[in-house]
């Protein structure tokens, strides 16, 4: 479904992304793992096309999407979950779950995907009236994951869904997540949670400064004496 290849990335005259290449197929999860400044928000952005990539391709369903424009990106089915939530605090929860589908054509299937987004997550539907920056944490990543799900997107982009969260509410992010794909999205996951990742993902990619490094089944990974030392506090 998602096919990036040779992707390198540039801030200036510093190379972040030194020529990765990587794929996800139709249903997977797949979870990009690495430290921080590893390059794995901004691979994300070049996806999204939030970042020009200096060379290589990205393509989705064998589109090109290397100089396409964010918004025509989510319109063709791929939508991210950004990191630190970046819901519209001024609006309520409703309010942003409708600008996630602001792109959409098939606007008699919406209100269908609005009762899918709070039979996930029913604290919303609690709150459907109330703004969004009087949210939890917890509840304002619901409410980013439940407005990229009203684009209805083929493959959803997740960066970093658990930060900042309690572990009790970092497993109910990543059971919802399982759910989501069970549904039938495709999922691309970055997150610093590794033994969480792993633990649900199909396969898996270790970004280390620019430079994918490892990768295979997440089973393999987590029991990769390499990950388990840098990243599983093995």
């Amino acid at each position: 479904m998602l096919q990036v290849s040779d992707l390198k990335v540039n801030y200036g005259m510093i190379e972040a992304i030194k020529g990765i290449s990587f794929h996800v197929d139709d249903g997977e999860i797949v979870t990009l793992i690495g430290a921080n400044g590893a390059g794995k928000t901004t691979t994300m952005h070049a996806i999204s096309g939030l970042l020009k990539p200096a060379s290589g391709s990205i393509s989705m369903d064998g589109t090109d999407l290397t100089r396409t424009a964010p918004h025509k990106i989510v319109s063709m089915g791929l939508a991210q979950v950004p990191e630190g939530r970046r819901v519209f605090a001024q609006q309520t929860v409703e309010e942003n779950l409708d600008l996630g589908a602001y792109f959409r054509k098939d606007r008699e299937n919406i209100k269908d995907d609005l009762d899918y987004v709070y039979d996930l997550f029913p604290r919303l539907k609690e709150r459907h009236t109330q703004l969004a920056g009087t949210l939890s944490g917890g509840e304002q990543q619901m409410l980013a994951m439940g407005r990229a799900l009203m684009a209805r997107p083929k493959i959803l982009l997740m960066d970093e869904p658990s930060m900042g969260l309690s572990p009790l509410l970092v497993s109910e992010i990543f059971h919802i997540i399982e759910e989501i794909n069970r549904k039938g999205t495709t999922i691309l996951l970055v997150e610093q949670n590794a033994k969480r990742a792993l633990a649900i993902a199909d396969r898996a990619y270790v970004l280390e400064t620019g430079r994918i490094t490892l990768n295979g089944t997440g089973e393999e990974l987590a029991n990769d004496e390499r990950v388990q030392r840098a990243y599983l506090g093995g």
